[in-house]
């Protein structure tokens, strides 16, 4: 039996990537989704309309609109038990970027912190007042260390990690708190808000020519079945299903069990961090 059936779970960035599939793996196992994004239309293309699914267009930047999308959830399900803060972008650029990269930069703050806080803020006192919740946000391993080409991006993390940390120690007992911080996973889109593509350079330090020509190499079909599967210790880039179907199993616990901190990764990923 699932720990997640009925319960009420919040996603932001649900119109594809780690979003979609949480949503579509908690409606699975008998939740109530109510997912968000600020593309109603990629939402509404790949969720569709099912039972015990909300949907809403709303800016993680809005205070108001998350507000509002708290009091959705619970005029339509009752409660908000789980908010998972999963959208996010990721503007890899070296700081002799900044011409190209600033815009992209005020943006990434903008939805990495302040969507985050305004997701705590806009379930808080819901999740006080019904004497429980459950608050997961994703975070990365770039928020671990700064490192060359992630100056911003690391720095949004970091924030990300620190504020589950104050509401961890403010809200024990009430409010459990699970920070994710996914590696590389190729196929979730984020890679396209990179500015500059070397600026992963930093991420994998001496392996950085080896990744490349073994990302060539996948993009071109010419890796190994070992290299490409999950069931190989050459696997090399975590599938998007394989970190979800873990975040999902942290979310699948009883009331007085918290998985705090998750970090999954491929075996041979490589990264640094």
């Amino acid at each position: 039996m699932s720990h997640l059936k009925d319960r009420v779970m919040m996603i932001t960035g649900a119109g594809g990537g780690f979003g979609a599939l949480l949503a579509e793996g908690a409606l699975a196992r008998g939740a109530k989704v109510v997912a968000l994004d600020l593309d109603d239309e990629a939402m509404m293309s790949r969720l569709g309309a099912r039972d015990g699914l909300l949907t809403r267009q709303v800016d993680v930047r809005s205070l108001s609109e998350m507000k509002a999308a708290a009091d959705a959830a619970v005029s339509a399900f009752g409660a908000v038990d789980i908010l998972v803060n999963n959208a996010g972008t990721m503007p890899l650029a070296f700081y002799a970027d900044h011409e190209a990269a600033s815009e992209a930069w005020d943006r990434c703050i903008d939805v990495n912190v302040k969507g985050v806080l305004h997701g705590i803020i806009a379930v808080h006192d819901q999740m006080i007042a019904q004497g429980r919740g459950h608050v997961v946000n994703l975070s990365s391993i770039y928020g671990n260390s700064g490192v060359v080409g992630s100056g911003v991006y690391s720095a949004t993390k970091a924030a990300v990690n620190e504020l589950s940390n104050a509401l961890r120690l403010e809200s024990q007992g009430k409010i459990k708190v699970t920070v994710v911080r996914p590696t590389g996973v190729p196929g979730t889109g984020l890679g396209q808000g990179v500015v500059n593509p070397l600026a992963i350079r930093g991420i994998l330090g001496e392996h950085f020519e080896g990744y490349m020509n073994t990302m060539q190499g996948a993009e071109a079909g010419q890796l190994s079945p070992e290299e490409m599967s999950a069931a190989s210790i050459q696997y090399w880039g975590l599938a998007p299903e394989h970190l979800v179907e873990q975040i999902l199993y942290a979310m699948d616990q009883p009331w007085g069990i918290v998985i705090s901190d998750l970090t999954v990764r491929a075996a041979n990923d490589r990264y640094v961090l």
